[in-house]
Protein backbone atom coordinates (compact mmCIF):
# COMPACT_ATOMS: atom_id res chain seq x y z
CA UNK A 1 0.00 0.00 0.00
CA UNK A 2 1.16 3.10 -0.86
CA UNK A 3 1.07 6.55 1.91
CA UNK A 4 -1.03 9.03 -0.15
CA UNK A 5 0.48 11.31 2.43
CA UNK A 6 3.91 10.61 1.08
CA UNK A 7 2.44 12.55 -1.93
CA UNK A 8 0.83 15.38 -0.48
CA UNK A 9 -2.36 14.46 0.68
CA UNK A 10 -2.96 17.01 3.21
CA UNK A 11 -5.63 16.48 5.79
CA UNK A 12 -7.87 19.82 4.20
CA UNK A 13 -7.67 17.64 1.34
CA UNK A 14 -8.69 14.61 2.91
CA UNK A 15 -11.86 16.54 4.48
CA UNK A 16 -12.89 18.02 1.47
CA UNK A 17 -12.57 14.17 -0.58
CA UNK A 18 -14.57 12.88 2.28
CA UNK A 19 -16.70 15.83 1.82
CA UNK A 20 -17.68 14.05 -1.73
CA UNK A 21 -19.37 11.38 0.22
CA UNK A 22 -18.78 9.02 -2.02
CA UNK A 23 -17.58 5.55 -0.82
CA UNK A 24 -17.19 3.64 -4.16
CA UNK A 25 -14.74 6.47 -4.91
CA UNK A 26 -10.87 6.50 -3.86
CA UNK A 27 -8.44 9.59 -3.73
CA UNK A 28 -5.82 9.56 -6.21
CA UNK A 29 -3.18 12.26 -7.76
CA UNK A 30 -2.66 13.23 -11.31
CA UNK A 31 1.30 12.21 -12.18
CA UNK A 32 0.62 13.25 -15.57
CA UNK A 33 -1.34 14.32 -18.22
CA UNK A 34 -1.80 11.83 -21.87
CA UNK A 35 -3.32 12.95 -25.41
CA UNK A 36 -6.02 10.55 -24.36
CA UNK A 37 -5.79 9.21 -20.28
CA UNK A 38 -4.21 9.99 -17.44
CA UNK A 39 -1.40 8.58 -15.05
CA UNK A 40 -2.49 8.03 -11.28
CA UNK A 41 -0.80 7.39 -7.70
CA UNK A 42 -3.53 6.00 -5.42
CA UNK A 43 -2.95 3.73 -2.31
CA UNK A 44 -2.99 0.76 -4.52
CA UNK A 45 -0.19 2.07 -6.71
CA UNK A 46 -0.02 3.45 -9.97
CA UNK A 47 -2.50 3.13 -12.71
CA UNK A 48 -3.86 4.65 -15.99
CA UNK A 49 -7.47 6.71 -15.79
CA UNK A 50 -9.64 8.34 -18.23
CA UNK A 51 -12.38 10.84 -17.25
CA UNK A 52 -16.80 9.44 -16.41
CA UNK A 53 -18.29 11.11 -19.90
CA UNK A 54 -20.22 13.17 -16.97
CA UNK A 55 -16.90 14.81 -16.03
CA UNK A 56 -16.53 15.76 -19.91
CA UNK A 57 -19.85 17.15 -20.70
CA UNK A 58 -20.58 18.76 -17.30
CA UNK A 59 -17.53 20.85 -17.67
CA UNK A 60 -17.94 24.60 -18.69
CA UNK A 61 -14.77 24.85 -20.09
CA UNK A 62 -10.75 23.14 -19.65
CA UNK A 63 -10.29 24.35 -16.32
CA UNK A 64 -12.41 21.76 -14.89
CA UNK A 65 -10.77 19.03 -16.49
CA UNK A 66 -7.70 17.15 -14.46
CA UNK A 67 -4.39 18.58 -14.77
CA UNK A 68 -1.00 17.30 -13.39
CA UNK A 69 -1.30 17.64 -9.40
CA UNK A 70 -4.95 17.54 -9.00
CA UNK A 71 -6.58 15.24 -6.59
CA UNK A 72 -9.03 13.05 -8.21
CA UNK A 73 -12.09 11.01 -6.62
CA UNK A 74 -11.67 7.60 -9.05
CA UNK A 75 -13.54 4.07 -9.22
CA UNK A 76 -11.01 1.35 -9.43
CA UNK A 77 -11.53 -1.81 -11.89
CA UNK A 78 -9.40 -4.00 -13.95
CA UNK A 79 -7.24 -5.44 -10.94
CA UNK A 80 -6.26 -2.11 -9.87
CA UNK A 81 -4.28 -1.36 -13.29
CA UNK A 82 -7.49 1.29 -14.58
CA UNK A 83 -9.65 4.15 -13.40
CA UNK A 84 -12.33 6.34 -14.18
CA UNK A 85 -11.77 10.18 -13.00
CA UNK A 86 -15.49 11.02 -11.37
CA UNK A 87 -14.22 13.81 -9.03
CA UNK A 88 -11.61 16.97 -9.23
CA UNK A 89 -10.51 18.24 -5.57
CA UNK A 90 -10.51 22.09 -5.13
CA UNK A 91 -7.30 23.20 -6.07
CA UNK A 92 -5.77 24.67 -3.03
CA UNK A 93 -3.10 26.62 -6.16
CA UNK A 94 -2.77 26.74 -9.96
CA UNK A 95 -0.69 27.88 -12.56
CA UNK A 96 -2.32 28.73 -15.33
CA UNK A 97 -2.13 31.14 -18.24
CA UNK A 98 -4.09 32.19 -21.65
CA UNK A 99 -4.26 29.54 -23.62
CA UNK A 100 -1.84 29.91 -26.37
CA UNK A 101 -2.26 31.60 -29.90
CA UNK A 102 -5.53 33.45 -30.90
CA UNK A 103 -8.32 31.15 -28.16
CA UNK A 104 -8.73 33.55 -25.30
CA UNK A 105 -9.09 30.94 -22.89
CA UNK A 106 -7.49 30.12 -19.64
CA UNK A 107 -5.03 26.99 -19.67
CA UNK A 108 -4.27 25.13 -16.42
CA UNK A 109 -0.47 24.07 -16.11
CA UNK A 110 -0.62 22.23 -12.59
CA UNK A 111 -1.88 22.52 -9.52
CA UNK A 112 -1.91 21.69 -6.10
CA UNK A 113 2.17 23.62 -5.86
CA UNK A 114 3.67 24.95 -3.22
CA UNK A 115 6.58 26.44 -4.38
CA UNK A 116 7.41 27.37 -8.13
CA UNK A 117 11.03 27.70 -9.41
CA UNK A 118 11.63 29.48 -12.11
CA UNK A 119 14.58 29.06 -13.91
CA UNK A 120 16.60 31.15 -16.35
CA UNK A 121 20.42 30.50 -17.90
CA UNK A 122 22.95 33.05 -17.43
CA UNK A 123 24.68 32.71 -20.53
CA UNK A 124 21.13 33.62 -22.74
CA UNK A 125 18.17 33.67 -21.54
CA UNK A 126 18.46 35.94 -18.56
CA UNK A 127 15.67 38.21 -19.17
CA UNK A 128 13.84 40.71 -16.18
CA UNK A 129 10.39 41.03 -18.19
CA UNK A 130 10.61 37.29 -18.62
CA UNK A 131 10.54 36.61 -14.67
CA UNK A 132 8.05 39.63 -14.16
CA UNK A 133 5.47 37.85 -16.28
CA UNK A 134 6.30 34.47 -14.10
CA UNK A 135 5.75 36.10 -11.29
CA UNK A 136 2.49 37.80 -12.30
CA UNK A 137 1.50 34.20 -12.91
CA UNK A 138 2.63 32.30 -10.35
CA UNK A 139 1.73 34.44 -7.60
CA UNK A 140 -1.74 34.85 -9.18
CA UNK A 141 -2.26 31.20 -8.06
CA UNK A 142 -1.24 31.12 -4.91
CA UNK A 143 2.07 30.10 -5.22
CA UNK A 144 5.68 31.26 -3.53
CA UNK A 145 7.91 31.92 -6.21
CA UNK A 146 12.06 31.01 -6.01
CA UNK A 147 14.52 31.98 -9.03
CA UNK A 148 17.16 29.54 -10.51
CA UNK A 149 19.80 31.03 -12.45
CA UNK A 150 21.08 27.93 -14.40
CA UNK A 151 24.74 27.56 -15.66
CA UNK A 152 26.43 30.51 -13.48
CA UNK A 153 29.47 28.86 -14.46
CA UNK A 154 29.16 30.18 -18.18
CA UNK A 155 29.89 34.15 -16.52
CA UNK A 156 32.43 35.80 -14.64
CA UNK A 157 31.61 36.99 -11.05
CA UNK A 158 30.87 40.53 -11.83
CA UNK A 159 28.07 39.48 -14.19
CA UNK A 160 26.98 36.97 -11.86
CA UNK A 161 26.83 40.24 -9.12
CA UNK A 162 24.94 41.84 -11.98
CA UNK A 163 22.38 39.24 -12.33
CA UNK A 164 21.94 38.77 -8.96
CA UNK A 165 21.10 42.72 -8.43
CA UNK A 166 18.41 42.74 -11.54
CA UNK A 167 16.82 39.73 -9.84
CA UNK A 168 16.42 41.44 -6.59
CA UNK A 169 15.23 45.00 -7.70
CA UNK A 170 12.42 43.12 -9.34
CA UNK A 171 11.88 39.92 -7.16
CA UNK A 172 10.05 41.48 -4.40
CA UNK A 173 12.35 39.32 -1.87
CA UNK A 174 11.35 35.89 -3.74
CA UNK A 175 14.42 33.52 -2.92
CA UNK A 176 17.43 33.37 -5.93
CA UNK A 177 19.61 30.35 -6.07
CA UNK A 178 22.69 30.53 -8.58
CA UNK A 179 23.55 27.09 -9.34
CA UNK A 180 25.41 24.72 -12.69
CA UNK A 181 24.48 21.17 -13.27
CA UNK A 182 27.79 20.83 -14.61
CA UNK A 183 29.90 21.79 -11.87
CA UNK A 184 27.17 20.59 -8.89
CA UNK A 185 27.71 24.51 -7.27
CA UNK A 186 24.30 25.41 -6.31
CA UNK A 187 22.35 21.61 -6.76
CA UNK A 188 22.77 20.92 -2.70
CA UNK A 189 21.53 24.17 -1.71
CA UNK A 190 18.51 23.41 -4.13
CA UNK A 191 18.08 19.81 -3.21
CA UNK A 192 18.03 21.11 0.65
CA UNK A 193 15.33 23.80 -0.27
CA UNK A 194 12.95 20.68 -1.76
CA UNK A 195 11.47 19.77 1.89
CA UNK A 196 9.70 16.23 1.78
CA UNK A 197 5.85 16.23 1.13
CA UNK A 198 5.91 19.79 -0.69
CA UNK A 199 5.39 20.08 -4.36
CA UNK A 200 7.04 22.29 -6.62
CA UNK A 201 7.52 22.93 -10.20
CA UNK A 202 10.09 24.16 -12.13
CA UNK A 203 9.51 26.42 -15.18
CA UNK A 204 11.51 28.48 -18.16
CA UNK A 205 12.21 28.46 -21.26
CA UNK A 206 13.37 25.03 -23.40
CA UNK A 207 17.25 24.84 -23.28
CA UNK A 208 17.58 26.46 -19.78
CA UNK A 209 18.42 23.32 -17.73
CA UNK A 210 15.42 21.94 -16.45
CA UNK A 211 15.33 18.43 -17.42
CA UNK A 212 19.67 18.14 -16.83
CA UNK A 213 18.44 19.81 -13.35
CA UNK A 214 16.16 17.26 -12.18
CA UNK A 215 18.47 14.30 -13.16
CA UNK A 216 20.87 15.76 -11.02
CA UNK A 217 18.42 15.71 -8.61
CA UNK A 218 17.26 12.24 -9.33
CA UNK A 219 20.65 10.59 -9.89
CA UNK A 220 20.12 9.33 -12.69
CA UNK A 221 19.36 10.25 -16.93
CA UNK A 222 15.49 10.22 -16.15
CA UNK A 223 14.66 12.92 -18.09
CA UNK A 224 16.12 13.14 -21.86
CA UNK A 225 18.41 16.37 -22.56
CA UNK A 226 19.95 17.58 -25.69
CA UNK A 227 22.00 20.74 -26.28
CA UNK A 228 20.64 24.30 -27.70
CA UNK A 229 21.07 24.90 -30.82
CA UNK A 230 24.22 26.59 -31.87
CA UNK A 231 22.35 28.95 -34.33
CA UNK A 232 19.91 31.00 -31.93
CA UNK A 233 20.80 29.23 -28.30
CA UNK A 234 17.41 27.92 -28.48
CA UNK A 235 15.84 24.93 -26.60
CA UNK A 236 14.26 21.73 -28.61
CA UNK A 237 11.29 20.99 -26.03
CA UNK A 238 13.25 18.03 -24.75
CA UNK A 239 10.27 17.81 -22.09
CA UNK A 240 7.40 17.36 -23.91
CA UNK A 241 4.54 17.18 -21.10
CA UNK A 242 4.17 18.25 -17.37
CA UNK A 243 4.87 15.33 -15.10
CA UNK A 244 4.92 14.69 -11.07
CA UNK A 245 8.03 13.12 -9.77
CA UNK A 246 8.80 11.86 -6.29
CA UNK A 247 12.56 12.82 -5.50
CA UNK A 248 14.34 10.51 -2.78
CA UNK A 249 14.06 13.18 -0.42
CA UNK A 250 10.33 12.57 -0.75
CA UNK A 251 9.71 15.88 -2.46
CA UNK A 252 7.66 16.09 -5.07
CA UNK A 253 8.32 18.16 -8.11
CA UNK A 254 7.01 18.68 -11.77
CA UNK A 255 8.59 19.35 -15.10
CA UNK A 256 7.09 21.76 -17.31
CA UNK A 257 7.85 21.77 -21.03
CA UNK A 258 9.33 25.19 -22.61
CA UNK A 259 7.04 28.14 -22.34
CA UNK A 260 7.60 30.73 -25.21
CA UNK A 261 3.87 32.37 -24.76
CA UNK A 262 3.24 33.45 -21.46
CA UNK A 263 -0.35 35.68 -21.62
CA UNK A 264 -2.23 36.50 -18.36
CA UNK A 265 -5.90 36.91 -18.02
CA UNK A 266 -7.01 38.98 -15.35
CA UNK A 267 -3.81 38.56 -12.96
CA UNK A 268 -4.95 41.42 -10.77
CA UNK A 269 -3.54 39.65 -7.42
CA UNK A 270 -0.59 38.93 -9.08
CA UNK A 271 0.39 42.35 -10.45
CA UNK A 272 -0.72 43.41 -7.17
CA UNK A 273 1.87 41.70 -5.46
CA UNK A 274 5.00 41.40 -8.36
CA UNK A 275 4.32 45.20 -9.17
CA UNK A 276 3.52 46.41 -5.45
CA UNK A 277 5.98 49.15 -5.44
CA UNK A 278 3.89 50.74 -8.74
CA UNK A 279 0.68 50.26 -7.65
CA UNK A 280 1.18 52.37 -3.96
CA UNK A 281 2.07 54.74 -5.99
CA UNK A 282 -0.50 55.21 -8.41
CA UNK A 283 -3.05 54.29 -5.36
CA UNK A 284 -1.00 57.30 -3.58
CA UNK A 285 -1.03 59.74 -6.31
CA UNK A 286 -2.48 63.14 -5.72
CA UNK A 287 -4.73 62.93 -8.48
CA UNK A 288 -7.58 60.22 -8.87
CA UNK A 289 -7.87 60.45 -12.50
CA UNK A 290 -3.97 60.69 -13.25
CA UNK A 291 -2.49 59.46 -16.48
CA UNK A 292 0.75 59.38 -14.76
CA UNK A 293 2.02 60.62 -18.21
CA UNK A 294 2.11 64.12 -17.76
CA UNK A 295 0.73 65.77 -14.78
CA UNK A 296 2.54 67.86 -12.24
CA UNK A 297 2.89 66.49 -8.71
CA UNK A 298 1.92 63.16 -10.31
CA UNK A 299 3.19 61.07 -7.68
CA UNK A 300 4.87 57.50 -10.32
CA UNK A 301 6.68 60.29 -12.48
CA UNK A 302 8.13 61.67 -9.38
CA UNK A 303 9.29 58.61 -8.65
CA UNK A 304 10.63 57.88 -11.92
CA UNK A 305 12.34 61.20 -12.02
CA UNK A 306 14.44 60.74 -8.62
CA UNK A 307 15.47 57.40 -9.74
CA UNK A 308 12.92 55.63 -7.00
CA UNK A 309 11.02 54.12 -9.93
CA UNK A 310 12.42 52.25 -13.12
CA UNK A 311 10.91 53.57 -15.96
CA UNK A 312 11.41 50.56 -17.71
CA UNK A 313 9.64 48.29 -14.75
CA UNK A 314 6.64 50.82 -14.83
CA UNK A 315 6.22 50.66 -18.74
CA UNK A 316 6.45 46.43 -18.30
CA UNK A 317 4.02 46.72 -15.55
CA UNK A 318 1.52 49.30 -17.77
CA UNK A 319 1.70 46.59 -20.56
CA UNK A 320 1.14 43.53 -18.72
CA UNK A 321 -1.87 45.68 -17.05
CA UNK A 322 -3.49 46.31 -20.32
CA UNK A 323 -2.75 42.76 -21.57
CA UNK A 324 -4.58 40.89 -18.87
CA UNK A 325 -7.43 43.36 -18.70
CA UNK A 326 -8.04 42.88 -22.25
CA UNK A 327 -7.69 39.37 -22.52
CA UNK A 328 -10.31 39.59 -19.28
CA UNK A 329 -12.67 41.17 -21.35
CA UNK A 330 -12.57 38.94 -24.11
CA UNK A 331 -12.34 36.25 -22.32
CA UNK A 332 -15.85 37.02 -20.35
CA UNK A 333 -17.81 38.35 -23.26
CA UNK A 334 -16.59 34.80 -25.27
CA UNK A 335 -18.34 33.15 -21.96
CA UNK A 336 -21.12 35.73 -22.10
CA UNK A 337 -21.78 34.29 -25.97
CA UNK A 338 -20.94 30.88 -25.36
CA UNK A 339 -23.77 31.00 -22.22
CA UNK A 340 -26.47 32.67 -25.22
CA UNK A 341 -25.91 30.48 -27.81
CA UNK A 342 -26.23 27.77 -25.12
CA UNK A 343 -29.84 28.73 -24.06
CA UNK A 344 -30.84 29.24 -27.77
CA UNK A 345 -30.04 25.36 -28.63
CA UNK A 346 -32.33 24.40 -25.26
CA UNK A 347 -34.90 26.98 -26.38
CA UNK A 348 -34.86 25.17 -30.14
CA UNK A 349 -34.48 21.49 -29.03
CA UNK A 350 -37.75 22.23 -26.13
CA UNK A 351 -39.66 23.97 -29.19
CA UNK A 352 -39.24 20.65 -31.60
CA UNK A 353 -40.06 18.51 -28.03
CA UNK A 354 -43.35 20.60 -27.79
CA UNK A 355 -44.01 20.48 -31.31
CA UNK A 356 -43.82 16.64 -31.49
CA UNK A 357 -46.11 16.27 -28.20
Amino acid sequence: MISLTDYGFSDADREAFEALSRPDLMPARVTAVNRNNYELICERGQLRGEPTGHLLFAAEDAQALPVVGDWVGVQVFNDDTFALVHEVLERRTFLRRKDPGRNVAFQVLASNIDTAYCVQSADRDFNLHRLERYFVMIRDGGIDPVVLISKIDLVDDALRREMLEAVESISGGARCITLSSHTGEGVDEFRTALRSGTTSCLLGSSGVGKSTLLNALLGADVFATQEVREADHRGRHTTTRRQLVRLENGALMIDTPGMRELGNIGAEAGLAETFGDVQELIENCRFSDCTHTQEKGCAVLAAIEDGTLDEDRYEHYMKLQRESAHYQRSYLERRQRDKEFGKMVKSVLKGKGDKRA
